[in-house]
């Protein structure tokens, strides 16, 4: 599989200052994933781009051909004590700017008030700038019937980050899962998840219902946020909400260190 990180024209319609430190970092890691046995999807899952306002993004993504809020949905994201919106665009399946390298999804990220802009802006990374990018996992092909096939994702998850720390030599951000919702609310769910988990402390992991049906399992890896890591199977919507809230408020920053620093 080739796998690209940078899509073909992205020069064509983006100007966007860090794009170039964001990129070699993340395609950097990429090659140190798959170097450790991972199998990443052929382009990451989202980019996550942050700019007020919004049209300096979300304008030359239409034109590439992505849908500003398909998934008709916004999804509050407080970052930094500060509130932001993120309304995802999404290119629709077998769109030719897929086979252009274009990722799937962009969580276009913009500032509600001039707090929250000034937050944004005074850490010098440009307007618009690459807040982070997302590796796709491939899921494990599936088998059984749908709570088997969480226990198989959640379980390929929790050793998929593992093996991360292992190889970056620092602890991965928390894992936040979001399951069908049928799933989470069945008799017995959380005494099965916890043993999913393989005893990990709750204080490193969120699980939820996933609007719209489909399973969503992401983390972080490095500070604030730079670079992240989903499997996703069947989701009709880009985020989850409640995931976003968790992921904005806990785990990502708009103050987010030099390339190359760990966590």
């Amino acid at each position: 599989m080739t796998r690209r990180l940078v899509p073909d024209d992205f020069a064509d319609h983006l100007t966007i200052a860090n794009a170039a430190e964001r990129f070699d970092e993340a395609a950097a890691l990429g090659a140190r994933l798959v170097a450790a046995g991972l199998r990443l999807t052929a382009t990451p899952d989202h980019a996550a781009i942050f700019t007020d306002p919004p049209a300096l993004v979300a304008g030359p993504l239409k034109a590439v051909g992505y849908v500003n809020g398909a998934d008709c949905r916004c999804y509050p994201s407080p970052v930094d004590g500060q509130d932001y919106i993120n309304v995802a665009a999404s290119l629709p399946p077998g769109h030719p700017a897929r086979e252009r390298g274009w990722w799937a999804h962009v969580a276009v990220v913009h500032p509600v008030d001039e707090a929250a802009r000034t937050q944004m802006l005074k850490q010098g990374y440009g307007n618009p700038f690459v807040h982070h990018l997302t590796w796709g996992l491939e899921p494990p092909p599936r088998a059984g019937d749908a709570y088997a096939y969480a226990e198989t994702l959640v379980r390929a998850m929790v050793d998929d980050r593992r093996r991360i720390g292992d190889l970056l030599g620092c602890e991965p951000g928390d894992l936040v899962l979001a399951l069908p919702e049928p799933l989470v609310t069945r008799l017995g769910f959380h005494d099965d998840f916890k043993r999913w988990v393989g005893g990990l402390d709750p204080e490193y992991w969120q699980v939820e219902g996933m609007q719209g049906g489909g399973y969503l399992l992401q983390f972080f890896v490095l500070p604030g946020g730079r670079i992240e890591v989903a499997m996703r199977v069947e989701t009709t919507q880009v985020f989850n909400p409640k995931s976003v809230r968790k992921i904005s408020a806990e785990e990502i920053s708009t103050i987010q260190g030099p390339a190359g620093q760990r966590r």
